[in-house]
């Protein structure tokens, strides 16, 4: 959709990894097809979930994105950190961590997973305000307000931020920078994409350009803001 904030009722979102097989948006317009998909079953559970907590609408970028359209694929990436942050909530699934254990060893478990380490899903942490963290059997095992000092931990976003009681735009561009460090992301241009939202930049997104994404990205930094740590922090 291409208003977020007009859907009736609000709507939920889902942040996963992604996997192999995953339903794709040309997919989802057969669902016999899609069906026949591994990623279907991640597809049907979300859903599930959120019918469970009254939503009409969840959005999942694997199959709510038309990647053969660069238009829309340009437009999507630019407002992505804004889907998420106009989301009533925002269920992280964390595939890797299993319903039940105790409390060291659910900490091992969500510091290891996956979800911490990809790109994209920085910004979807940072931009829900409601998030809710979900065990590989669709369990419910936390929330982004009462773990934000194991994120701290594992993020090193401040609690503050992930409290809302700290804009994180206030922070310098080293810092946030330095938040996603160490974070990979599939294709080398995503490495820039995926920061467009923490930096509240607009650029088009030309897929085989490479790093120069990451050069573009830092000097459209320059061009928008006086913070001259940029300066500190070269490319990843």
């Amino acid at each position: 959709f291409k208003d977020c904030a007009s859907v009736a009722g609000g709507y939920a979102i889902l942040s996963h990894t992604w996997g192999a097989d995953e339903v794709t948006f040309q997919d989802i317009q057969n669902l016999e097809n899609a069906k026949e998909k591994a990623g279907w079953s991640k597809v049907q559970k979300s859903c599930e979930f959120v019918r469970q907590y009254k939503y009409d609408w969840i959005w999942i970028d694997t199959c709510c994105i038309d990647k053969t359209s660069s238009a829309e694929l340009t437009e999507v990436i630019n407002s992505m950190f804004r889907y998420y942050a106009l989301s009533d909530v925002c269920y992280v699934y964390l595939a890797d961590v299993p319903p039940e254990c105790n409390s060291s060893e659910r900490y091992n478990k969500i510091k290891g997973s996956e979800w911490h380490r990809r790109g994209w899903t920085l910004q979807e942490l940072i931009a829900s305000r409601t998030v809710l963290f979900v065990s590989q059997t669709w369990t419910v095992i936390g929330d982004k307000y009462r773990w934000a000092p194991i994120l701290e931990k594992i993020t090193n976003v401040p609690q503050s931020v992930l409290r809302f009681e700290e804009d994180f735009m206030d922070k310098s561009v080293a810092e946030r920078m330095s938040w996603a460090a160490g974070r990979q992301t599939t294709r080398v241009e995503d490495q820039a994409y995926c920061l467009f939202g923490l930096f509240g930049i607009h650029l088009p997104a030309m897929y085989g350009e490479g790093v120069n994404a990451f050069y573009r990205l830092q000097e459209e930094i320059l061009r928008t803001s006086p913070d001259t740590t940029l300066f500190a922090w070269g490319h990843r």
